[in-house]
């Protein structure tokens, strides 16, 4: 039954992204804000918001009973999460299904299952997925060193319930095997309740590629393209692309058929990201892990492929199934995303919290931006400082990245620092306009000399 009244449980620009994606589908809006959101742009979109509670995530966005309460006293059928908070939380779509509203995403099982990264590795490896020369669980630090040993060093310990770079370190010998046991292990009990940790190989200059999913839970599923992200710091991306330039038709037609293969194998529903690790240097590609979500980057899909991902998040858990078939997508040109965050790169990333005085966004073809900004817009110091996305599309990469240089140049924001000198410093680099780039460039080559600059 299709979705009539929409309750979106995020904020800042997804949360407005998804108020316009419903009410493109005359379905009605109503958003959770905290009190420190009471006047956002997502509220003032929407058909109604509700405060759930007070400016600190924990009591409002990140409390699953009281959005679905709230969801339910407001008579709405459906919930989207949007990205973060309670997106990949199984816990919020089994109270949705308890109370008979559609959840905007996978089944509560599914979320499970692919948060924990060794049972999504079995999964992928039972589909004939390539994986990343690993361990299975590691117990101890002894078991660290012996499974470093027998994979070959650099290794790289990684949480089994992580994500975003906690509970990962990188292992260059056996010494450092046992210490990065102990120090990741109490890294993803910190951050996730979990210290169960394993071990893959790693890849020193690899690229992250992953690839845009969207099932209708009875085995089957689309691609939209793939996506590059590998300008990354501490393993959270900066700047993502479609497609990935480094990479062969064929391969890339490989890439493609091995996340939907995945995908299909356990009848996924709604969108999804199978992310891989591609060695250029090898020309082969490892499985990493499957997000359960809609990306921060999957504007740059819609650019390549011209549909509205969200507003087919929306239909599928509607039960109106997939909308296209494969064949039915086109992919065309070049499409670069740049993550515009409140922080002064120059100060090692500090979050700069503040009143937004000027805001005079570029225009032209090929530009979308997407945020939930304006002139006297404050941004709140108690969420992640995302103040919108910087897309530009054009008809191959050199076109999108002049576009997106000249769209940087037009760009007005005053009153508080943005990463956007930075990512302009990163996109005019040479490395990067020849396209010799990978997970690890950012920090080693860029980083350093705009610091320097900066001073």
């Amino acid at each position: 039954m299709a979705i009539k009244r929409l309750f979106v449980a995020n904020r800042g620009e997804i949360a407005l992204r998804v108020v316009r994606a419903a009410q493109a589908l005359d379905i009605e809006t109503v958003v959770a804000v905290s009190e420190a959101d009471r006047d956002s742009a997502a509220a003032r979109l929407a058909d109604r918001a509700i405060v759930v509670g007070p400016a600190a995530a924990a009591k409002s966005y990140l409390d699953p009973r009281l959005i679905v309460h709230a969801a339910r006293e407001s008579g709405c059928d459906g919930l989207h999460p949007g990205y973060g908070f309670l997106s990949e939380r199984s816990i919020l779509p089994r109270l949705c299904n308890q109370h008979d509203i559609a959840f905007v995403g996978p089944e509560p099982d599914m979320i499970d299952a692919l948060g924990d990264k060794l049972q999504a590795r079995a999964m992928a490896g039972a589909a004939g997925v390539p994986l990343v020369p690993g361990s299975e669980c590691i117990a101890s630090a002894a078991d660290a060193r012996r499974e470093g040993d027998r994979i070959g060093y650099p290794v790289l310990l990684k949480a089994s319930a992580g994500g975003g770079g906690r509970g990962m370190v990188i292992a260059h010998n056996g010494d450092d095997a046992e210490a990065g046991f102990h120090r990741a292990s109490a890294e993803a009990v910190a951050a996730f309740g979990d210290g169960t940790l394993f071990m893959e190989r790693f890849v020193p200059e690899a690229r992250h590629v992953e690839v845009q999913l969207m099932g209708d839970g009875k085995g089957s599923v689309l691609h939209f393209g793939e996506r590059d992200c590998s300008v990354q710091r501490r393993y959270q991306k900066l700047i993502e692309e479609a497609p990935c330039a480094a990479m062969s038709d064929a391969l890339r037609a490989q890439l493609h058929q091995s996340a939907v293969d995945l995908a299909a194998s356990v009848n996924y529903r709604n969108a999804g990201t199978a992310e891989f690790l591609f060695d250029v240097q090898r020309q082969e590609f490892y499985f990493i892990e499957v997000n359960a979500r809609i990306q921060v980057e999957h504007p740059v899909s819609e650019m390549i492929s011209g549909f509205d991902l969200v507003q087919e998040q929306i239909r599928i858990a509607g039960g109106a199934g997939l909308s296209v078939a494969q064949d039915d997508i086109k992919l065309s040109g070049h499409a670069i995303e740049l993550r515009i965050n409140a922080e002064d790169a120059a100060r090692d990333f500090m979050p700069s919290p503040g009143r937004i005085t000027r805001w005079e966004p570029p225009t032209g073809e090929g530009i979308r931006l997407d945020s939930h900004m304006s002139a006297g817009a404050m941004i709140p110091p108690y969420y992640d400082s995302m103040v919108g996305k910087l897309i530009a599309h054009g008809r191959d990469r050199s076109d999108a990245i002049a576009r997106l240089v000249a769209a940087i140049d037009e760009f007005a924001i005053e009153g508080v620092p943005t990463t956007l000198p930075l990512q302009r410093a990163i996109i005019t680099h040479p490395d990067f306009v020849e396209n010799r780039i990978h997970t690890r460039w950012l920090e080693q080559v860029v980083l350093p000399d705009f610091g320097k600059a900066a001073a």
